[in-house]
C-alpha cells in the first residue's frame, strides 16, 4: 500500500505477488494488485482480478475500501454498491457497512434505493441523521420525478409525513432537519405552514446563517402576497441596519403593491400592528430620516443616499416626477460623489442611476464633477495631475462616467487621440502611487490605459488601421506594470484572436490560470479560435482542459452530495444536482466534445491509424446523437470584459440570443458532419456470395439510410445557417465572437462536404448494383469527381494571397486567409476518407475483371469508365495538395523575409517605451502566422503520402 501511495505502482505489483505467493486468498493483496494494474494501464487484467475478489463476497474492511478506491479510479461506481449490498447481506447489523451502502447508492443517483438504506440504518441505529437522510431522499425523488404530478402528491407529502412525525414526537434536534421541513413545505406550495414553522418554536434553531429567519419569512410573505408584513418586517430590518440594500428593494417594492391596492390599516388593529408603510408621503420621509441617521454614523453608508435615487427612479417611471420634493437628481448624484468619489464603487452605484439625467446635461454634469477634484498642474500648461491615490479615484470615476455617457463616442479621430494620449500620461503618472504593490496586486491607474484601449477600438472600428497595434502596444505595457491584470489579458486574447494570431493568447490565457467552472464561462475564448487559426496542437490541449473538467464535475459532484449528507447540508444538494445538469447540458461541453474529435480525425485517422479504428477508439455511431439539443445552456460568461459602453452600444439581450442560435446551428453543422464521417467505415463490407446476399444487405442497408438521413438533417441545418447569416448581424466588438459558419459557406467548404457525402451515397449504389448495367451512375460519379475537384480549387483560390502585408508603414493581417487554408486542410482529408472508400468499393471489382480477363484470355476486357474516372480523380486531388503546400511554403519564405524593424512607425505619438512594446507585439503577430502555416504544412504533406497511397 505504501508503494501504491508513492506512486511506485510496479513495486507494488511485485510485492502483491510475494504476498500471493505465500497466502494465495489473501483478498486484499488481489485488490493492491489491481490497483497497480489499472494505474499501470493494464485495465482489462486489473477489473478480471477485482471481479474474482468481488464475486467471494467479502467483508473485509481493507478489502471493500481496496476495491471502492479501483472502482472508483475505473469509473465504475455501480460496481461499489454491489459490493457493500454483499457485505450488508452477510453483516446484516454493521452500521458502517449500511452508511457506506447509502453514499454508494448517493454517487450513483439511486434515490429510492438510498430512502430505503436510510431506513435501514435508522433501525439498527436510531440516529435523526439517517432518519433525515432517507426523507432528503424523498425529495431527491421528486425533484428527479419527470412526473411533477407524481411529486406533488406522492413523494413529497410522504416527506412530509415523515417529519411530522419527529416533529409530533418532538425529536427534532438540528438546524438541518428544520431547514429540511421547510425546504418540502415550500416545494409543496405551503408557504402558510412553512412560515409557521419559521415563526415558531421550531424556527429558533435556524442560527447558522446571518438573518436567516428574516430572509424566510420575507420569501414567504411575497409569495402569499402579504405586503403590509413585507412592509413592516423589512422597515424594522431597515432601522437595524440602514445599510442592507436588499431591505430596501423589499420595502419599495411592498410600498407600491400597498398603493395599488389602496391599502388602509384595518381600524380595530390599528394599535396592536407593526408600522407599515403606505404612501409615497410615508417614504419619503422614511428615507430622509435614514439620511439624517447616517450623518451621525461613524462610518459614512452608501445605502440610504442610493435609497433616495431608487426612489426617484421608481416614481419617475410611475409618471410622478417632483411633486415630492425628493431633489434634483443631477444634484444628488453630485452630493453623492463628493461623499464617495474616491471609492472604486462609485462608479458602479452611480451607473444605474444616469437615465435620470437628460442628455442635454452631460457635458456640465461632468466639468462640475471635475471641479471639485483636487488636481494641480506642475507648470502653467502642464496637465493638471492628482497629488494621492484619492483624487486619483475621483478622477477615473469621472472618466469612467464620461465613456458611459458617450462624450467620448461623439468626438472627432484627432479629439479621440488626443484624449487617448492624456489618458496614457495620466495613467503613468499614476504609477508613481503603486510603487510598492506587490506583483499579483493591481495598479491604481491601470483603467487609464483599459479606457484609452476603449477608445483606440472604436477609431479601429471606424477603419484606422494603426489604431489596433496601438491597444495592443498599450495593453502590453500595462501588462508590464501590472502583471496580474486580468482585463489586460482578456483584451489582449481577444485582440489577437481577432487580428488572427493565436500564438501568444495560449500563454496569456494560462497565466489567466482560469479555475473550475471558468472553464466552461470563459474557455471559449480560446476554444473558438485554436483550430480555426491552425494552431492544431495547441486546439487539442485546449480541448483537453476543457473537457478533462467536464469529466471530473461528475465525479466530484458525487463527492459533493454525499459531503453535504454527512453535514446535513441539505439545501445545497438540490442546487449541487442542478450545477452538474446544467454543466452536463452546457453548450461550450457540446462544442468542445464534437471539436475534438474531428480534429483527432483530421490529425490521426489514416496517418496513424485507420479511419475505422480512430472511430472506433472514440465510440462513434452515426446513429447515435448525444447532444441535449432541447436544454442546450449556455453558460458562458460574455460580460466578463469591462465596458463602460452606453447602452445602445454594449451586449444586449437580443445579441446573446442571436448568438446562441448561431452557436447551436454551427454546432449542429459540426456534429452531423462528425457523424457523417463516422458512417464511413460501416458501409465498407466484404462481398457475399450471391445466394446470402440478402442476409448481408439489411444489417448495411440501414446504414446507407441512417447516412442518407443524415445528410438531409445536414442540408436543413445548413439552410437555416444561411437563412440566419441573411440577417447580417454585428456583434459589439467585445461582444460574442461570431462563428465560423459564415467563411465555412463563402469559400466553398460547405458545398465540397456536402457533395462529398452524396458522393458516397453514389458509391454505394454502385457497389449493391455492380457494374453491369451501371453506366449512368458511373457517369453521374464521374462528373462528381470532376465538379469536386473544381470546388477544391475554387477553395484553394480563396487561400491564395499574403497573410501578413506592409501598407503605407503599417501592418495588415488576413486572418480570413488563414481560416480558408484551415477549412481546406479539413475538406481535403475528408475527400480521402470519402477516397479510400471509393477504393474499398472498386478494388474488388477490379480484382474480379481481371480474373475473368484470365479465364478468358483476352487481350483487352473494357474496362468501365468509373475506374479511369478514379485514377484521374486520385491524380488531380495530389496535384492540387502538392501545390497547396508549395503554395504554403512560399508564405512561410515570406512571412520569414518581413523585417518589421524596417516598418516606418510614421506614428510619431509612439514614445520610446511604446516603440519596444509594438516591436514585441508585431513579432509574437508574425510568428504566430509562422507557427500557423507550418503546422498547415506539415498536416497536408501527411495527407499527401495518404494519397499516393491510392492507386487502385
Amino acid at each position: 500500500a505504501d508503494y501504491l501511495d508513492n506512486g511506485n505502482n510496479k513495486m507494488a505489483i511485485q510485492q502483491a505477488d510475494k504476498l500471493l505467493k505465500k497466502h494465495k486468498d489473501l483478498h486484499c493483496a488481489k485488490v493492491l494488485k489491481a490497483i497497480g494494474l489499472q494505474r499501470t494501464g493494464k485495465q482489462d487484467e486489473a477489473y478480471a482480478l477485482a471481479q474474482e475478489v468481488a464475486a467471494l463476497e467479502p467483508t473485509d474492511d481493507n478489502s471493500l475500501q481496496a476495491l471502492t478506491i479501483l472502482y472508483r479510479e475505473m469509473h465504475r461506481p455501480e460496481l461499489v454498491t454491489k459490493l457493500y449490498e454483499a457485505a450488508v447481506k452477510k453483516v446484516p447489523n454493521s452500521e458502517e457497512y449500511h452508511s457506506h451502502l447509502f453514499m454508494a447508492y448517493a454517487r450513483v443517483g439511486e434515490y429510492k434505493k438510498m430512502q430505503q438504506a436510510g431506513m435501514a440504518l435508522y433501525k439498527i441505529v436510531p440516529k435523526n441523521p439517517y432518519y433525515f437522510w432517507s426523507v432528503m431522499s424523498l425529495i431527491m425523488q421528486s425533484i428527479s420525478a419527470q412526473d411533477e404530478n407524481l411529486s406533488k402528491t406522492m413523494f413529497l407529502p410522504l416527506a412530509e409525513r415523515m417529519v411530522e412525525k419527529m416533529v409530533k414526537e418532538d425529536k427534532i434536534e438540528a438546524e438541518a432537519e428544520v431547514e429540511l421541513y421547510y425546504m418540502i413545505l415550500e416545494r409543496l406550495e405551503k408557504y402558510k405552514e412553512a412560515l409557521d414553522v419559521v415563526r415558531g418554536k421550531l424556527g429558533e434553531k435556524l442560527t447558522s446563517e446571518l438573518q436567516s429567519r428574516e430572509n424566510k419569512c420575507m420569501a414567504m410573505y411575497k409569495k402569499l402576497c402579504r405586503w403590509p408584513e413585507c412592509n413592516a418586517l423589512s422597515r424594522r430590518l431597515l432601522l437595524k441596519n440602514s445599510d442592507d440594500w436588499q431591505f430596501y428593494i423589499t420595502y419599495f417594492d411592498s410600498l407600491f403593491q400597498l398603493i395599488d391596492e389602496s391599502w388602509t390599516p384595518p381600524p380595530e388593529e390599528e394599535d396592536s400592528l407593526e408600522e407599515v408603510h403606505y404612501s409615497v408621503e410615508q417614504a419619503v420621509k422614511f428615507i430622509e430620516e435614514r439620511i439624517t441617521e447616517e450623518s451621525k454614523s461613524s462610518r459614512p453608508l452608501r445605502g440610504p443616499y442610493l435609497a433616495k435615487l431608487e426612489l426617484i427612479r421608481r416614481l419617475r417611471y410611475r409618471g410622478c416626477n417632483d411633486e415630492y420634493k425628493l431633489g434634483d437628481p443631477e444634484e444628488l448624484m453630485f452630493q453623492y460623489f463628493r461623499k464617495f468619489g474616491d471609492k472604486p464603487c462609485c462608479f458602479t452605484d452611480l451607473k444605474v442611476f444616469v437615465d435620470l439625467l437628460p442628455p442635454s446635461q452631460y457635458t456640465k454634469f461632468i466639468s462640475q464633477l471635475l471641479e471639485v477634484i483636487p488636481l494641480s498642474a506642475a507648470a502653467a500648461g502642464a496637465m493638471a495631475l492628482p497629488a494621492d491615490i484619492k483624487a486619483l479615484q475621483q478622477h477615473l470615476c469621472v472618466v469612467q462616467l464620461s465613456r458611459l455617457l458617450g462624450i467620448y463616442h461623439a468626438m472627432e479621430k484627432k479629439q479621440k487621440l488626443t484624449v487617448v494620449r492624456e489618458l496614457m500620461l495620466r495613467y503613468r503618472h499614476g504609477l508613481e502611487f503603486g510603487k510598492s504593490c506587490l506583483k499579483t496586486e493591481l495598479q491604481f491607474s491601470d483603467h487609464y490605459c483599459l479606457l484609452a484601449v476603449h477608445l483606440l477600438l472604436d477609431l479601429w472600428l471606424e477603419g484606422e488601421e494603426t489604431a489596433v497595434w496601438q491597444c495592443l502596444t498599450l495593453l502590453e505595457e500595462g501588462l508590464s506594470h501590472s502583471p496580474s491584470n486580468a482585463q489586460f489579458k482578456l483584451l489582449l486574447i481577444r485582440i489577437y484572436c481577432k487580428l488572427g494570431a493565436f500564438e501568444p493568447v495560449a500563454e496569456l490565457y494560462s497565466s489567466l490560470d482560469a479555475k473550475h467552472i471558468q472553464h466552461d464561462t470563459i474557455g471559449y475564448l480560446l476554444t473558438r479560435y485554436a483550430e480555426s487559426l491552425g494552431h492544431y496542437a495547441a486546439a487539442s490541449q485546449s480541448c483537453n482542459f476543457a473537457l478533462r473538467f467536464f469529466h471530473s464535475n461528475q465525479k466530484d459532484t458525487s463527492e459533493y452530495i454525499i459531503q453535504a449528507y454527512k453535514y446535513g447540508a441539505f439545501e445545497k444538494i438540490p442546487e449541487f444536482i442542478a450545477f452538474r445538469n446544467r454543466l452536463n447540458s452546457s453548450l461550450h461541453f457540446a462544442q468542445v466534445r464534437t471539436e475534438r474529435m474531428l480534429l483527432d480525425l483530421l490529425l490521426e485517422a489514416n496517418i496513424s491509424t485507420s479511419l475505422e479504428e480512430s472511430i472506433k477508439s472514440m465510440s462513434l455511431t452515426p446513429e447515435e446523437d448525444d447532444i441535449p439539443w432541447k436544454d442546450l445552456r449556455d453558460n458562458r460568461d460574455l460580460t466578463v470584459l469591462f465596458n463602460w459602453d452606453p447602452k445602445d452600444r454594449d451586449i444586449s439581450e437580443e445579441h446573446r440570443k442571436l448568438s446562441l442560435e448561431e452557436e447551436t446551428i454551427w454546432l449542429r453543422i459540426r456534429s452531423l458532419t462528425l457523424r457523417l464521417v463516422s458512417g464511413l467505415p460501416t458501409l465498407s463490407h466484404t462481398i457475399q456470395p450471391k445466394n446470402s446476399e440478402k442476409t448481408a444487405e439489411n444489417g448495411v442497408s440501414s446504414k446507407i439510410d441512417t447516412i442518407r438521413s443524415l445528410l438531409q438533417q445536414l442540408e436543413a441545418a445548413v439552410d437555416s445557417g444561411k437563412k440566419f447569416l441573411e440577417q447580417k448581424i454585428q456583434y459589439p466588438v467585445l461582444g460574442p465572437p461570431p462563428t465560423r459558419m459564415a467563411g465555412f459557406f463563402s469559400n466553398g467548404s460547405c458545398q465540397c462536404q456536402t457533395s462529398l457525402f452524396y458522393l458516397v451515397s453514389d458509391i454505394y449504389e454502385l457497389d449493391t448494383n455492380g457494374l453491369e448495367d451501371s453506366a449512368e451512375i458511373q457517369e453521374r460519379i464521374g462528373n462528381s469527381f470532376k465538379s469536386l475537384v473544381e470546388r477544391l480549387t475554387d477553395l484553394f483560390n480563396k487561400c491564395k494571397g499574403d497573410l501578413i502585408e506592409v501598407r503605407d508603414g503599417t501592418l495588415k493581417t488576413h486572418p480570413n486567409l488563414l481560416e480558408n487554408l484551415v477549412f481546406f486542410v479539413e475538406t481535403i482529408s475528408i475527400a480521402l476518407w470519402v477516397s479510400s472508400y471509393c477504393d474499398s468499393v472498386l478494388r474488388p471489382f477490379k480484382s474480379n475483371l481481371q480474373k475473368k480477363k484470365k479465364k478468358k484470355k483476352e487481350s483487352s476486357v473494357a474496362m468501365p469508365p468509373v475506374f479511369s474516372h478514379f485514377v484521374d480523380y486520385v491524380a488531380e486531388l495530389q496535384t492540387l495538395t502538392s501545390n497547396v503546400i508549395d503554395h504554403i511554403k512560399g508564405l512561410e519564405i515570406i512571412l520569414t523575409a518581413l523585417k518589421l524593424e524596417e516598418l516606418s512607425l510614421k506614428d510619431t505619438l509612439l514614445l520610446q517605451e511604446e516603440k519596444k512594446f509594438t516591436k514585441t507585439v508585431q513579432g509574437k503577430v508574425q510568428s504566430s502566422y509562422h507557427h500557423s502555416v507550418q503546422e498547415i504544412g506539415e498536416l497536408l504533406k501527411k495527407r499527401l503520402d495518404t494519397i499516393k497511397k491510392l492507386k487502385i
